[in-house]
């Protein structure tokens, strides 16, 4: 999600519209809601962000399209590799509204702290063609940018996983997949600004009493998969977060598995916690990068720094 993107949504009169196609019960309602709801979720902004100037000369740029496209379908992806061969490398999972163009200063942040980075866009945004999303779309395009990131990184040791708000809930699914695998396939997952589940957040955004819960078909029930993902973990958010309450990610960290650490950051908002931290945000993910990967179950713990 950007810094804008709730405020954009409509929340306020959402579940106001949920809860009239919900009495009026036509499947022709309830269809034009769910469409309606995943315009208000994904939001995507069509063309650049008008704060892109153009790709540094070292990313290449490709499509991806397994079999199982549709005609005319792909997805867009960025390569950028780091100066270093032996780099650890991190998949690169964005929010809603901007599509890559609108992700490049994170993704030129991440690249400056030593990591390749590959970077999608979910089919429908950006350069990447496809329907209107939908969840069970984002998690199938996380799927195929991981069977590639595989080839471009080889060693489980040096990969992560990176999520931006709702690309946050794309990457837990995806890392909660990947953590039911002996051994597990990837040093660890990284969080950035992100929640528990679309209905909490819309609830605390909306500040409604309606059970937002039961009308949206869009979920990220990340809350229910955290404990799952079997890997080292590292939950970042800015404490002048006005879009997602950092409480959201205060739980998520509460309901994980260890090792985890949670890296929240004064002053920051939705998309700034990775400048303002600085070398604090280097060190954690240092941290993630020396923890042990694990083989089999780790028990439940609620410490704040519990990486061995």
């Amino acid at each position: 999600m950007s810094s804008r993107l709730l405020s954009r949504l409509g929340l306020r009169w959402f579940p106001l519209l949920c809860m009239a196609l919900l009495i009026v019960g036509l499947p022709v309602g309830c269809s034009l809601l769910q469409h309606k709801e995943r315009e208000l979720v994904f939001r995507i902004e069509p063309g650049t962000a008008s704060w892109y100037s153009g790709l540094p000369k070292a990313v290449q740029e490709f499509e991806l399209k397994p079999a199982s496209f549709k005609a005319g379908q792909n997805i867009h992806a960025w390569w950028y590799p780091a100066a270093s061969k032996d780099a650890p490398a991190m998949l690169y999972l964005h929010g809603v509204r901007w599509n890559l163009t609108g992700q490049l200063f994170r993704i030129e942040q991440l690249h400056a702290l030593g990591f390749s980075v590959l970077a999608i866009d979910y089919r429908g945004f950006g350069q990447s063609h496809g329907d209107l999303p939908s969840e069970t779309t984002v998690y199938e395009d996380a799927r195929i940018a991981w069977e590639r990131f595989q080839v471009l990184q080889p060693d489980p040791r040096k990969r992560l996983i990176y999520g931006h708000s709702l690309g946050g809930a794309v990457a837990i699914d995806l890392a909660a997949e990947l953590g039911r695998q002996s051994p597990v396939p990837v040093r660890g997952l990284v969080i950035e600004s992100t929640f528990t589940s679309l209905a909490d957040v819309a609830t605390a955004v909306a500040d409604t009493s309606l059970p937002v819960r039961w009308l949206l078909s869009q979920k990220f029930d990340s809350i229910d998969k955290i404990a799952d993902i079997r890997m080292p973990l590292l939950v970042v958010h800015g404490l002048d977060d006005r879009y997602v309450p950092p409480r959201f990610s205060e739980q998520l960290f509460a309901a994980a598995q260890q090792p985890k650490r949670l890296l929240l950051v004064p002053g920051a908002s939705h998309n700034n916690s990775m400048s303002l931290a600085g070398r604090t945000y280097r060190e954690a993910l240092d941290h993630l990068m020396q923890s042990k990967m694990p083989t089999q179950a780790i028990t439940h713990s609620t410490s704040r720094d519990g990486d061995s």
